[in-house]
């Protein structure tokens, strides 16, 4: 399905602390840019430039497609970004919703993080860490009894969405018997990134941060707390390196790291998943919202 007439506007959040927090978005928005199908790609952020008000005021098109590039349906996906947007009261109620605005066509897609193609993405991430063999073992449907995958989230007592998210995808990977174990852990939330070591059995393990680009969480937080020392993490970084090596021997585990999901090169395919649902959706009349004329 091509979009001859429309933007896709894909939203990120930003960072005025780490530099890299917008590579993920601007990689994808590159990648859709050269796919060509839509008449422009854009991005946006909620925390530096572009801002989600002017980049939506600059596109051209008669329509427009508004995916968040976030984990879960959460406040900034259900309050933060419909308010900068300008979608009326309650529109993203009901998603993905298509509003008037400005004399163009929005139409507000679900996040990326929730959609069902993330399973692949974790998958892949944690294949290509293991190894190629590991790889075609795992697409073959045969479990590993020596190894555990762990996926990593922030998770915050403040809102369960994030936390629901990962325990979703948790669930769907435990199902397929393609790991020893598999277990959550978060930043903010019980269990801790911290223990894993304690609650994991599996003498191997791989860790998935289930993040939407690889920031200050994924490049410095998560391996000094799976035991990398900050000083070697800072040198590793400063020097263009991933900050973990794989295999990692620590606490008497052998541990793999990997980048987050969201830099994952497959989540383009997620994106246009999200704007082609919700094309059609919009098309059947039966998610419409008034907005503005």
């Amino acid at each position: 399905m091509a979009f001859p007439d429309a933007t896709l506007l894909l939203i990120g959040h930003g960072s005025t602390v780490n530099g890299d927090s917008g590579a993920t978005v601007r990689q994808h928005a590159a990648a859709l840019r050269r796919r060509g199908v839509f008449a422009d790609v854009r991005e946006a952020f909620i925390k530096i430039e572009p801002h989600i008000g002017p980049a939506l005021a600059a596109c051209r098109t008669a329509r427009v497609f508004v995916v968040p590039l976030f984990v879960s349906e959460g406040w900034f996906t259900r309050q933060a970004i419909p308010c900068e947007l300008g979608l009326p009261a309650g529109a993203q109620d009901v998603m993905p919703c298509t509003v008037r605005l400005g004399g163009r066509e929005v139409t507000y897609c679900h996040p990326v993080g929730t959609h069902p193609l993330m399973t692949e993405i974790i998958l892949q991430r944690a294949c290509a860490a293991l190894g190629g063999a590991s790889a075609a073992r795992h697409t073959a449907g045969i479990a590993h009894p020596e190894t555990a995958l762990v996926i990593a989230g922030h998770g915050t007592p403040l809102n369960r969405d994030s936390r629901q998210s990962i325990e979703r995808q948790v669930e769907c990977l435990a199902a397929r018997n393609l790991f020893a174990e598999v277990h959550p852990a978060f930043l903010e939330e019980e269990p801790r990134i911290a223990d894993i070591p304690k609650f994991v059995r599996a003498p191997r393990l791989v860790v998935v941060p289930f993040f939407m680009s690889d920031g200050l969480h994924v490049c410095e937080d998560i391996p000094v707390l799976l035991g990398e020392g900050e000083a070697t993490v800072q040198a590793r970084l400063k020097a263009g390196q991933w900050p973990w090596v794989n295999p990692t021997e620590r606490h008497g585990k052998t541990i793999f790291y990997t980048p987050g999901v969201g830099s994952e090169p497959g989540v383009v395919e997620v994106i246009l998943e999200r704007a082609q649902a919700a094309a059609s959706a919009a098309g059947t009349g039966l998610r419409k919202a008034t907005g503005q004329p």
